[in-house]
């Protein structure tokens, strides 16, 4: 799928040297080029929701064939989520040193060689050792793809264009729950078998470290201004060949290509032309940035409340989330259902995600960051509600597929507004901090869950992910809207 683009064709009353590199992306129409970097940055956003969806269906198999306690599940879970929280705050770091193509590459690599490497683990101790290494992969790779993202994407699709590279994690999860119920659950060694699916991403790291450019905001800062103006010109040539209904193939419009000098200042000169012709009546002007300030870094006067809002929802969206989904397999088996059965009722409450992640792209053009990240969190708080006093089949499902649905159309929300709250200096450790920062919680989250259940039954487990996500609604609307607006300097 690709984001809508009706209105996304920009007018062009600005002669184009009078308008910077990061303007002249913002303007462009969303051209078959944005969909390559979509679809490559996609891929890896999936293939790290399957290894994060996988373990959850591995706890629940070690529980059977190995015999596992609760609280060794919760050590591999929360090893995982312990690599990610380092992993997170050092890649957002490495992505404003180096590049966000680079570490992107680099995280896929490391997760995927540990993730390969664990289902040759003999013990539960070798298992966490292995999954600290996955985390530190997985956490810095999520932040740092959407960065990247963001700074290409058009500013009147922003949002949507990140919601949807967000909605790859319900196909990796998808993916995670295919191979959960048909391998996982084959016997003994099928849980082996799922992990070592966990050696595609180090294969893939190759194809995107080659294949996807550098964020052009992250080489003006650091002065490579003519490695800029190739990228730009490409994705503007890309937009020429849109607006005049060709093909975007071939060496212009292969994501990261490098077009010829002369056919791309041609392109250049012709592109703002050719855009304005095709769409006349298109929108105007691009509404200016918020003025922001990186000095101080993300707790500077001009940021730090904006910081502490985002840490806030990072911290109980976490805790609700993998609080929860981590655990519902196992919590399924503990009701009495089979191994196959909890699999296959997971597998369909996951299917719920992609409708709820198209509704949240629909939505965040419309309503704006703030109100969409809002509503979905607060129908997350009913949805856990709902499923804490599920007590049957249908019930149960019903109010998983709710959840999953409200649950995940706010993350693709969050994962929206995150890169729009900084100026490109802090770009990458502003978003890697506040994931970080949640990490934290999904390291508490597998530790609640058994403690909760006992005290309360697993309707007091979910009456506590529902404050949290109700928590995480309030500090949502404290965040500025940027809904339109360009991306800070």
């Amino acid at each position: 799928m690709t984001p809508s683009t009706s209105s996304s064709v920009p007018a062009a009353p600005q002669a184009e040297h009078s308008l910077t590199r990061s303007q002249r992306l913002d303007r462009l129409p969303f051209t078959r080029k944005h969909g390559k970097l979509l679809g490559a940055s996609g891929i890896g956003w999936a293939l790290d929701a399957m290894d994060v969806g996988l373990i959850s269906f591995v706890i629940a198999a070690l529980s059977v064939h190995w015999g596992i306690s609760k609280g060794d599940g919760s050590l591999i879970a929360s090893a995982g989520f312990a690599g990610m929280a380092i992993g997170a705050s050092v890649g957002g770091l490495l992505a404003d040193r180096i590049g966000r193509r680079s570490v992107f590459a680099l995280t896929l690599l490391v997760y995927g060689l540990a993730t390969g490497g664990s289902a040759l683990a003999m013990g539960v101790g070798t298992l966490i050792v292995l999954r600290f290494v996955v985390g530190l992969g997985l956490g810095a790779e999520l932040p740092v793809a959407s960065t990247l993202m963001s700074e290409f994407a058009p500013a009147r699709i922003r949002g949507r264009v990140i919601v949807w590279l967000e909605a790859f994690w319900a196909l990796g999860w998808i993916l995670a729950a295919v191979i959960g119920t048909f391998v996982a659950a084959s016997g003994p060694t099928g849980w082996r078998w799922a992990l070592a699916v966990g050696l595609v991403p180090a294969a893939y790291s190759l194809v995107v470290r080659w294949g996807m450019p550098e964020s052009v905001r992250f080489l003006e800062q650091k002065g490579r201004h003519d490695e800029a103006e190739t990228i730009v010109r490409s994705f503007e040539e890309a937009a020429e060949q849109s607006a005049r209904g060709q093909t975007a193939d071939g060496p212009s419009g292969t994501v990261g290509a490098e077009p010829a000098p002369g056919a791309a200042r041609e392109a250049s000169e012709a592109s703002e032309a050719t855009v304005r012709a095709a769409a006349p009546d298109a929108v105007g002007e691009i509404p200016q940035a918020d003025t922001v300030e990186s000095t101080g870094g993300i707790w500077s006067r001009a940021l730090r409340r904006r910081t502490a809002g985002l840490w806030a929802v990072w911290f109980c969206i976490n805790l609700a989330y993998y609080g929860a989904f981590i655990w519902i397999p196992t919590l399924l088996v503990e009701r009495g259902f089979t191994l196959t059965q909890s699999f296959t009722f997971t597998l369909i409450i996951t299917l719920a995600q992609i409708p709820g992640y198209a509704m949240a792209a629909w939505l965040i053009e419309v309503l704006g960051r703030r109100w969409t990240l809002t509503v979905f969190l607060t129908g997350s708080a009913l949805s856990a509600i709902g499923y804490g006093l599920a007590d049957s089949e249908a019930t149960i499902i019903a109010a998983g597929c709710a959840l999953s649905f409200f649950n995940l159309g706010a993350w693709g929300a969050l994962y929206a507004i995150g890169p729009e709250l900084y100026p490109t200096a802090v770009r990458g450790t502003g978003t890697g901090a506040a994931a970080a920062f949640g990490r934290i919680a999904s390291m508490l989250a597998p530790f609640l869950v058994p403690v909760l259940v006992v005290a309360g039954g697993q309707t007091l487990a979910f009456v506590c992910f529902a404050i949290a996500f109700a928590l995480a609604a309030a500090a949502a609307f404290t965040l500025p809207e940027q809904r339109g607006r360009a991306l800070a300097q």
